[in-house]
């Protein structure tokens, strides 16, 4: 039996012919470089090799300061396979969220029969939470107010005009049932409120930003809900209102019920809104009588809310039966 250097040589042999292991890193842009899986971190300690196409990438600088050289490299498939030979281990940090080129490079490769291919292992090393994509939307509408000649010109108040209509239209995807209309337009909602927050960031005496706009929104919905968040209870839907009604008194201190009904909404759901506030505040105030239509509008609203009826939307249930019905003569 042959030996070489004092080893067995059929143990050489072996571990010559061993074709080593490919591990392909994927991080997630959406949370902080460095906060990386325990696993992954394992990997990357073990690694005889650490590779990374992208000089930049945000990950590298914690890498090396944990004492992990990375070699800057962008290998072929072919390259990658030989750097494993012999029962190495090379660990490939990707950009984004995978390396699409390399991994079809290896895919062709295993598929051509012409070499014994390394083991492959996709490994993430760190994941996205609910809500990532959020920063997404934020960075592209950065992008979007910078570079766009369109949208670097909006105001607040050229805007406005959107906010009402994408609100109508995300209106008619819920009465029409349409999932994916309705996830397409809570998407254009949403643009809304990014595109208004990017724009508040440059007021030169009150800028705030997307992430003050959600602080103030949480801040509001733990107050108002002291039976999630505090000690209070609340066992039915109507013990949940009167903490709402209570606690939204208190922080706005309103001298009139009238204060912060907005008279820019429809007539309809104007006119709810006062009798609504009227009635929960025990008031007396007898409904205006005068000729006309709008009178009678009114009683008929006012009437429809103390049933427990949105004026507006039966309305525009109403309407689009009588839609259905046109649409019908005409076919």
């Amino acid at each position: 039996m042959r030996y070489v250097r004092g080893v067995n040589a059929t143990t050489a042999d072996a571990a010559a012919a061993d074709p080593g292991r490919i591990v392909l890193l994927t991080t997630s842009h959406r949370v902080a470089p460095g906060l990386l899986s325990w696993p992954a971190w394992q990997a990357l300690r073990t690694a005889d090799r650490v590779l990374c196409a992208d000089g930049t990438h945000p990950q590298l600088p914690y890498l090396r300061e944990a004492g992990i050289p990375v070699d800057e490299a962008a290998p072929t498939a072919e390259e990658l396979v030989a750097v494993c030979a012999g029962g190495h281990t090379a660990v490939v940090v990707a950009t984004g969220e995978g390396d699409p080129a390399l991994t079809d490079g290896l895919a062709r490769l295993a598929g051509s029969g012409r070499v014994r291919m390394p083991e492959l292992e996709l490994l993430p090393a760190s994941y996205d939470l609910p809500g990532a994509r959020l920063l997404d939307l934020v960075q592209v509408m950065d992008r979007i107010r910078l570079e766009c000649p369109w949208s670097s010109r909006r105001t607040h108040e050229s805007l406005a005009k959107y906010a009402i209509e994408e609100a109508y239209e995300l209106v008619e995807a819920i009465e029409d049932g349409d999932r994916d209309e309705l996830r397409e337009e809570l998407g254009d909602v949403l643009l809304q409120v990014v595109f208004h927050a990017r724009i508040a960031e440059e007021d030169p005496d009150a800028p705030f930003s997307v992430d003050d706009v959600a602080g103030t929104i949480v801040d509001k919905l733990i107050h108002r809900h002291p039976h999630v968040f505090g000690d209070e209870t609340a066992a039915t839907p109507e013990d949940v209102r009167e903490h709402w009604l209570r606690t939204k008194a208190a922080e706005k201190q309103r001298t009139s019920v009238t204060d912060g009904v907005p008279l820019g909404q429809p007539g309809l759901a104007l006119a709810a809104k006062l009798a609504s506030r009227v009635r929960q505040a025990g008031l007396d105030v007898p409904l205006p009588t005068g000729e006309g239509i709008g009178y009678d509008l009114l009683t008929l609203a006012a009437r429809a809310e103390s049933e427990g009826t949105d004026p507006e939307a039966a309305l525009r249930a109403a309407a689009r039966a009588y839609r259905d019905a046109i649409r019908g003569v005409e076919g």
